[in-house]
């Protein structure tokens, strides 16, 4: 991929950071100015996000992830899965080059964008994985998974938490449903092998989210391929609420 020119027609309709994305983002800021060019020109243009979205990048879907960054410790290696366009793993990679991130996505054309985002921005700690999270289990053992906008809690446990050590953490992007997902899975993550779970907030203004946050125990039960095909928005990221298959 060439490197975007931002200030060319490839950023048109990318709106500005804004001091709140400098303040958050540091000096990692110019890579995810970048990483937003690639949203909004490619992105776009190969159905990973919609034409909508552009507009509302920074906070909708960039500043949205970034509380994330702040539950992670140096050295841990990050499961992002079913990354679609590169949300949140691409941002956390950015932000925390003391960690490593594997981006999980199974579909070729989004595998195919993220190794090209990971190899232009210069993203050394990132790599792409082109599997569906079920079939990682016993192969990616990691100290953390996250997910934003890719199956509903119950299900999101079964695929997770096999790909962790114990007492690792799925962390869990699930805005205004958090609690009453959390509540309507706790049997499912009982049975996963789930130790302890809750809900936090992190960050704050434009960058606060709401987290589930949920602790492998000792022992867990494989993830099972379930036989219904889970609906999920790619990457997190749609300007309609329609879901769509991606899978």
């Amino acid at each position: 991929m060439t490197a975007p020119d931002l200030a060319g027609p490839m950023s048109e309709g990318v709106p500005a950071a804004g001091p709140e994305a400098a303040l958050v983002f540091g000096a990692a800021l110019p890579v995810l100015q970048r990483y937003a060019a690639l949203l909004a020109g490619p992105g776009v243009e190969r159905g990973l996000l919609g034409p909508r979205e552009a507009p509302r990048l920074w906070e909708r879907h960039l500043l949205n992830c970034a509380g994330l960054a702040d539950l992670l410790e140096p050295g841990q290696v990050v499961a992002d899965l079913g990354s679609g366009a590169g949300l949140p793993g691409v941002v956390l990679a950015a932000m925390r080059p003391d960690v490593t991130v594997v981006l999980v996505e199974p579909l070729l054309r989004r595998a195919t964008f993220l190794e090209e985002v990971v190899a232009e921005l210069g993203l050394r700690t990132a790599v792409v994985r082109r599997a569906r999270g079920e079939d990682l289990a016993g192969s990616l053992l990691v100290d953390v998974v996250v997910a934003r906008a890719v199956a509903p809690l119950d299900r999101l446990a079964g695929w997770a938490l096999p790909l962790l050590h114990p007492g690792g953490r799925l962390l869990a992007l699930k805005g205004e449903r958090a609690d009453s997902e959390l509540s309507a899975a706790g049997a499912a993550l009982k049975a996963a092998g789930a130790s302890e779970s809750s809900v936090v907030t992190v960050g704050s203004g434009a960058t606060e989210a709401r987290v589930v946050v949920v602790t492998r125990g000792d022992k867990a039960v494989p993830s099972s391929r379930a036989s219904a095909k889970p609906s999920v928005r790619p990457g997190g990221i749609s300007s309609t609420s329609k879901r769509k298959n991606r899978r």
